[in-house]
C-alpha cells in the first residue's frame, strides 16, 4: 500500500460570516520560524478591506443592540470551541512563533482564558465607566458607555494568537464590530480563529479577518469614512504615524502602538478606548412650595 498523501489545508479570509478567497486571487507563502513552508495565505486587497467594512457595519446594529449579558455568553462560547481545538492551535502557534509544544500549549491555554476574562466583563464595564453624576440642581444626571462602531484592528505581529485575541476580544465585548488585519508573517492562527467564530454564535460580520501585507490593507482602513476607530497594535512607528494622519480625516479614535506584555492580565484600557459616553439629564421635579423633590 502506497503512503497516503496529506490533505493540505486551504486558508481563507473570514468576511461577513463567510470564507472568501481574496478578490484579487493573490496568495503569499507563510513559513515557520526556520523558513519551512506552512501554507499559502490569501493576500488581501483594498477591495477586500472595503468589503470587510461593509460587513462590519451591517452587523453593528444587531451586535451593539444585544444585551451585554448575551454578548458575554457568545464570547464564552468562543472559549468553549477553542478548548475543543487546542491541539490544532498549539501546533499553529508553535510553527508561527518558533515555540516548543509545551510553551505553545501554554499560550493557547492563556488565550482561551483571555476570552473568558473578557466574556465576564461585558456586563460589568458599564458599572466601572458609567453611573450617576452629582449635580447642583433638580436633575438626575446619568452617564452610560456606548460602542464606537466599526473598529479596524491591526493585530500584533509577534504574538500571533494571544496578542490577537487580546486586541480583538475587548473590541467586540463592548459592542463594536471589527475588521482585523492578521499578523503579516504569522496569519494562520488568526485565519483558523475565523473558523471558530463561525461556529460560536458570533453573528457574521462582527469579526472579519484579513491576511496579507499590513501596510497595504491598513491604509484604506485608516482612510475609510465608515470606520470609526483604529487600533494600531501591529503597526511600526513609521506606519502608525501615516495611519494616524489618514485617520484624522473623519476624526477616528486611534489607539497608538505601545509596549504590551500580552501574558499579563490586561486592564480595562482596550475596552474603554473604543467606547463613547452618553450623558442624560432628567428633571427630578419639585413638590410643593418648600422646594422638596423626589
Amino acid at each position: 500500500m502506497s503512503d497516503r498523501l496529506s490533505v493540505f489545508k486551504t486558508y481563507k479570509l473570514y468576511v461577513g460570516g463567510k470564507f472568501p478567497r481574496s478578490e484579487s486571487g493573490r496568495v503569499y507563502e507563510v513559513t515557520d520560524s526556520k523558513g519551512k513552508w506552512l501554507a499559502n495565505a490569501p493576500l488581501s486587497s483594498r477591495k477586500d478591506a472595503r468589503d470587510a467594512v461593509v460587513a462590519a457595519r451591517k452587523a453593528f446594529g444587531g451586535w451593539s443592540g444585544a444585551t451585554a449579558y448575551n454578548r458575554g455568553q457568545v464570547l464564552y462560547r468562543v472559549a468553549e470551541m477553542l478548548e475543543g481545538r487546542k491541539e490544532q492551535f498549539a501546533r499553529e502557534v508553535a510553527d508561527a512563533e518558533g515555540l516548543s509544544k509545551s510553551k505553545a500549549a501554554a499560550v493557547v491555554d492563556a488565550t482561551i482564558d483571555r476570552w473568558v476574562w473578557y466574556a465576564g466583563w461585558t456586563d460589568k464595564i458599564a458599572q466601572v465607566v458609567g453611573g450617576a453624576n452629582p449635580v447642583a440642581g433638580p436633575y438626575f444626571n446619568l452617564s452610560s458607555p456606548e460602542p464606537t462602531g466599526v473598529v479596524a484592528v491591526l493585530a500584533p505581529q509577534e504574538s500571533s494568537f494571544l496578542g490577537l485575541v487580546s486586541v480583538v476580544a475587548p473590541v467586540i465585548a463592548t459592542g463594536n464590530t471589527a475588521v482585523v488585519v492578521a499578523s503579516e508573517k504569522a496569519p494562520l492562527p488568526a485565519l483558523s480563529l475565523g473558523e471558530v467564530l463561525a461556529t460560536s454564535d458570533v453573528p457574521g460580520g462582527v469579526v472579519n479577518v484579513l491576511s496579507g501585507r499590513t501596510a497595504e490593507i491598513a491604509a484604506p482602513l485608516a482612510a475609510h469614512q465608515d470606520v470609526n476607530a483604529i487600533d494600531l497594535a501591529g503597526a511600526d512607528e513609521v506606519l502608525a504615524k501615516e495611519l494616524e494622519i489618514a485617520a484624522a480625516d473623519n476624526l477616528k479614535r486611534v489607539l497608538r502602538p505601545q509596549a504590551v506584555d500580552y501574558a499579563e492580565t490586561p486592564g480595562t484600557e482596550r475596552m474603554t478606548a473604543f467606547l463613547e459616553t452618553k450623558t442624560v439629564w432628567h428633571p427630578t421635579g419639585s413638590l410643593g412650595a418648600g422646594g422638596s423633590s423626589y
